[in-house]
C-alpha cells in the first residue's frame, strides 16, 4: 500500500487586530529601488518576505493615494485611486507591457524620493504600457478584465479620472478655476469634456486598472506569508481633489466651490496658534441623509486593499475644530459635534466587521474614549510622548497600557527615536537644556539604559508592553537620526522623501528584531 504524499503546508494565518503581534511602518516610496521611489512592485514583495521571516506579523502604510501639495499622501487628488507613483514598471515589464530592457531608472540620491522625477518617469512609462494596451489584440481576455474593472469602480472611477483629464487639460489648475460651466459639473460641459478628453480619461482607468491588478498582487504575496497591511484613512480630504468637485453637496463650500469653514486643531502646548490645516469641513447632515453612503464606499475601497485601517483624527469623528476660512491661523475657531456612532453603525451593516484602529492623540475626552470603546476599536499610544522633564505620562507609558492598544516607537509625524533622544523631548515652549536632560533621565531610568542604544531600548519597551499590536518605524530599526524623519508637521517641503537604501534592514538587524519578537510573544 503506497504512502499517501504529505498535505501542503498551510498557510500562514494573517492576524487580527486582537492578537498579540509586532510589525513594521514603512511607506511603500520609502522602498528601495532604480526607478526615483519604492514601489508595489518586487521590493514591496522582498520587504513583507523579510518581515514574516523576522516574525513580523504586520506592515503599516501611510495612504496609498495619489501625493498632492507639497507630495503628501495625506493631501491626495482622490480619497480613492491609489497612487501612479506606486505602480511598479517592473511588473509591467514582467506582464509584457513595457520593454525591460528599456524601463531606464532616475538618477540621484538612494536615500530620497525625488517626487518630480520619479512621477515623470513612471507617467512616460504607463503611457507606452497602455499604448501597448490598447494595440494588443491578443489581450482579450485582460482587455475584459479592465472593462469589468471600470464597471465595479464606476462610481469614483469615472469622475477621478474625468477630474485628472481636467486637470492636465488645464495646466494643473485647481478645480475651482476651471471655466465655470466645468466648475459646477453643468451636464452640456461634463459630457462635452468627457467626449474631448477620452483618451486621456482612458489612460486615468488604466492606470487605475494596474495599480489595482499590482496592488492584489502584493496583497496575496503578504496574505500568503502571514503579514497582514494596515492601512491609513486620513478624516479629512484635500479641497483640490476629485471627491469635492463630484460631490460639493458634500462640503461646506460657497457658490464657486471655495470651503466657508477649514479644519485644523486649536492652540495647545506645542503651537501657540494652533494648526490650520485648510481641508474643507464635511456638512454631516447630508452625509447621515444618505446614510453615509459616500464614507461607506471610501471604507470599502480601503478594506478591499487592507486587512485593518487606521483612522487618522479619530477625535475628529467626536468633535472637530471649525475655522473660519479666511482666518489666517486656528486660534479663532469652535468645537463642533462629528457624526459619532452612527457613521460607524451604517458602515458595519454594509460591510460588515471593521478592524479600525483609532487615531486618538491629541485632547482625548471622555466622549471619544467612549466611542472608541464601544467600537472595540484600539488606541494608539506613543512611547516618545511617554517621558517628559516632569516624570513619566500616564496615557502613553507602558505600566497603564490597556491590551486593546496599538504602540508605536514613534509615527511619521514624530521625529525618530535617535532624533527625539538628542533634541528637544516634548519640545513646547516651556523646552529648556536642563528639562530635557530631566527627560532624558527619566527615559532611562525607566528602561534601566544608558542610552547607547536608545532606538533598540524603545522597541524592546514596545514588543514587552501588554499591548495587542507594536509597530517600529522602519527608520527606528536603523537607528537613524532626524535626517531620516518622514514628515515635520507645519513645514511645507522636505516631507515625505526618506528612501530605505537596498540593504540597510540587513541579517543583523532583522535578527535582532526576530529575537525580540520571540522573547516578548509576539
Amino acid at each position: 500500500m503506497s504512502t499517501p504524499p504529505p498535505a501542503p503546508a498551510a498557510s500562514p494565518k494573517v492576524p487580527t487586530l486582537h492578537e498579540r503581534a509586532s510589525g513594521v511602518l514603512l511607506h511603500p516610496t520609502s522602498l528601495p529601488g532604480r526607478h526615483g521611489s519604492g514601489d508595489i512592485g518586487p521590493a514591496a514583495r522582498r520587504f513583507a518576505s523579510d518581515l514574516a521571516a523576522a516574525g513580523q506579523r504586520w506592515w503599516q502604510m501611510l495612504p496609498v493615494c495619489p501625493p498632492g501639495h507639497g507630495d503628501s499622501p495625506y493631501a491626495s487628488s482622490s480619497a480613492f485611486a491609489g497612487s501612479p507613483l506606486l505602480v511598479s514598471p517592473d511588473d509591467l515589464a514582467a506582464d509584457g507591457l513595457l520593454d525591460a530592457h528599456a524601463l531606464g531608472e532616475v538618477a540621484g540620491p538612494d536615500d530620497k524620493v525625488d517626487f518630480g522625477a520619479a512621477g515623470k518617469h513612471r507617467e512616460r512609462l504607463l503611457h507606452v504600457a497602455f499604448e501597448a494596451f490598447r494595440a494588443a489584440t491578443s489581450r482579450g481576455a485582460e482587455h475584459a478584465h479592465f472593462d469589468v474593472f471600470c464597471h465595479a469602480s464606476r462610481r469614483w472611477l469615472d469622475d477621478y479620472a474625468l477630474f485628472a483629464a481636467l486637470k492636465r487639460a488645464h495646466g494643473d489648475a485647481t478645480w475651482t478655476a476651471w471655466p465655470a460651466d466645468v466648475r459646477d459639473r453643468k451636464k452640456a460641459a461634463i459630457e462635452a469634456a468627457r467626449e474631448g478628453l477620452a483618451g486621456e480619461i482612458l489612460f486615468h482607468k488604466f492606470t487605475q486598472w494596474v495599480f489595482a491588478k499590482q496592488w492584489r498582487a502584493l496583497r496575496d504575496h503578504c496574505n500568503a506569508v502571514g503579514v497582514g497591511l494596515v492601512g491609513d484613512v486620513p478624516i479629512f480630504v484635500a479641497h483640490d481633489s476629485a471627491d469635492v468637485w463630484q460631490y460639493p453637496e458634500l462640503f461646506r463650500l460657497d457658490d464657486e466651490g471655495q470651503p466657508k469653514v477649514v479644519a485644523g486643531v486649536p492652540p495647545d502646548y506645542f503651537s501657540a496658534t494652533g494648526q490650520r490645516w485648510g481641508n474643507p469641513l464635511y456638512r454631516w447632515k447630508a452625509h447621515e441623509k444618505h446614510d453615509y453612503r459616500w464614507w461607506v464606499e471610501r471604507l470599502g475601497t480601503a478594506l478591499e486593499r487592507f486587512d485593518a485601517i487606521r483612522l487618522d483624527h479619530f477625535i475628529g469623528f467626536v468633535r472637530y475644530w471649525e475655522i473660519p476660512a479666511d482666518e489666517p491661523t486656528a486660534v479663532n475657531g469652535r468645537y463642533l459635534e462629528g457624526p459619532g456612532i452612527h457613521l460607524f453603525h451604517a458602515a458595519k451593516k454594509a460591510l460588515g466587521a471593521l478592524p479600525l484602529i483609532a487615531e486618538d492623540l491629541g485632547v482625548l475626552t471622555p466622549e471619544v474614549e467612549k466611542l472608541r470603546d464601544d467600537l472595540e476599536m484600539p488606541g494608539i499610544r506613543v512611547l516618545e510622548f511617554a517621558f517628559g522633564p516632569d516624570g513619566t505620562s500616564p496615557q502613553f507609558i507602558p505600566h497603564g497600557y490597556p491590551r486593546r492598544a496599538v504602540v508605536y516607537t514613534g509615527t511619521h509625524d514624530n521625529d525618530t527615536v535617535v532624533g527625539w533622544y538628542g533634541s528637544p523631548v516634548g519640545g513646547g515652549e516651556g523646552a529648556t537644556p536642563a528639562r530635557e536632560d530631566a527627560a532624558r533621565h527619566v527615559a532611562r531610568e525607566y528602561m534601566a539604559t544608558d542610552g547607547r542604544e536608545i532606538h533598540w531600548d524603545m522597541i524592546r519597551l514596545a514588543l514587552m508592553s501588554v499591548a495587542d499590536l507594536a509597530i517600529v518605524p522602519a527608520q527606528d530599526l536603523l537607528g537613524l537620526g532626524s535626517e531620516a524623519r518622514m514628515n515635520l508637521p507645519g513645514a511645507p517641503d522636505g516631507n515625505w522623501a526618506w528612501r530605505l537604501r537596498e540593504g540597510a534592514l540587513d541579517q543583523a538587524v532583522l535578527g535582532r528584531l526576530a529575537h525580540l519578537t520571540r522573547l516578548y510573544g509576539r
